[in-house]
């Protein structure tokens, strides 16, 4: 159980908020056929690891924890496991590496276009669901490394810095923090200069040109219509994407910047608030996400209306239909 009381009042409110919020758009992904993309697919894993993660720091908050710790395998458990807190950073590492997939499939999906549908032709849902366990595979891998964190000594869970590798805890850090946010933010750099030529290469028709001879109006407005309606859905997903990054940025380099000093030998106290400050930003970031959903990713605003307003999207349809025939 958390002792410090602010603490613990915001590592609650933090569990509950994106214990909700992310059960919700697990909710929303699950039920809207439309929305099960392998984009959106990489979405909803988002979602369940940052459910978990969220489940976890309310259970940190909550849970008592036996003083003195047993000298048995209980002990080693809340020791290594619990007070290093192994299980809640292997979800957040995952959560980043399924951020870093995640952006890696826009990045290959606007930049090379031909690849990718070409990766993705056969057995599409096996490749996904490859990535996402070797995401799995790969921080259980890197977190490992904090089971040594800790260690029992007289019935208390004690740093056991002075038998830290510097070697391996630093490898950690950059393979953990430095090289996704690296690559993240090279892919980001190019997406949004292509979606800038995109743009230029679409913009709107002159008015004052006319269809090419032998074409209707409707046949020559067509195809830019639909270039039009994809540059803007892949805008709108890389900015929701991009406000994703730029909040995993924010909540996540104190955190880790501590721990590459503590890496490298810096003494460090895990009772001192600027740490724990640092876990809870960490913790933070599991239910920032799906607020920036609601606000930012119309698809998925979309599917909410689907799921919790089907009458008054009915209601809109058969409104838009009249207004439509009126029209013609």
């Amino acid at each position: 159980m958390e002792e410090i009381l602010w603490l613990r009042i915001f590592k609650t409110i933090v569990g509950i908020v994106g214990i909700l919020g992310n059960g919700l758009v697990c909710l929303v992904i699950g039920r809207v056929s439309s929305m099960q993309t392998r984009t959106n697919a990489f979405i909803f894993h988002q979602a369940v690891v940052d459910l978990l993660g969220s489940f976890m720091t309310l259970l940190q908050s909550e849970a008592p924890l036996p003083d003195p710790v047993p000298n048995n395998a209980f002990g080693w458990v809340v020791c290594h496991v619990w007070y290093s807190n192994f299980v809640l950073f292997l979800l957040f590492i995952i959560s980043t590496y399924n951020l870093l997939s995640l952006t890696m499939e826009r990045y290959f999906a606007i930049i090379h276009p031909f690849k990718y549908q070409a990766a993705f032709a056969k057995r599409p849902r096996l490749k996904v669901s490859v990535i996402i366990a070797a995401c799995w595979i790969t921080a259980i891998i890197l977190k490992s490394y904090n089971l040594t964190i800790f260690k029992m000594q007289d019935g208390r869970c004690v740093s056991n810095a002075e038998n830290r590798s510097k070697i391996i805890g630093g490898l950690t850090a950059v393979l953990q923090y430095i090289v996704p946010v690296t690559v993240m933010l090279f892919a980001y750099i190019r997406i949004s200069v292509e979606l800038k030529r995109g743009a230029a290469r679409v913009g709107p028709a002159p008015a004052n040109v006319g269809p090419a001879a032998g074409a209707s109006s409707d046949d020559n407005a067509q195809p830019e219509g639909m270039m039009e309606s994809l540059l803007r859905a892949r805008r709108n997903t890389f900015k929701m994407l991009w406000i994703v990054f730029i909040t995993f940025l924010v909540c996540w380099t104190p955190n880790q910047v501590i721990f590459l000093l503590f890496n490298l030998g810096w003494k460090l106290n895990f009772d001192e608030w600027y740490y724990l400050l640092s876990v809870v930003m960490v913790a933070a970031n599991c239910c920032v996400n799906p607020v920036i959903y609601a606000f930012k990713y119309r698809q998925f605003r979309k599917g909410l209306r689907q799921v919790f307003c089907r009458r008054l999207m009915r209601l809109e349809e058969a409104s838009n239909s009249v207004s439509f025939t009126q029209t013609r």
